[in-house]
């Protein structure tokens, strides 16, 4: 298992229901292991094992929920 961390930018993120949308769309996927969003910075940090999703899928499931991902990166 290889645990990094990703930083999301959602500058479309504003309230408590869109932490919801957002944690909802990406706690049941395999290989999430912990999601923190700051809504002030508008920002996602999700920790996840890489060898189970990719930070492409990631952004796609945050994009589904309805909150375009302005950008990401690995963090550690």
């Amino acid at each position: 298992m290889s645990t990094v961390s990703a930083l999301f930018q959602v500058p479309r993120m504003s309230c408590g229901s869109c932490r919801k949308h957002i944690e909802g769309a990406l706690a049941p996927l395999d290989g999430v292991e912990q999601t923190a969003v700051d809504l002030k910075n508008k920002a996602v940090t999700v920790t996840y094992d890489a060898g189970a999703i990719d930070l492409v899928q990631l952004v796609e499931a945050i994009e589904s929920a309805g909150y375009p991902v302005a950008a990401s990166r690995k963090v550690a």
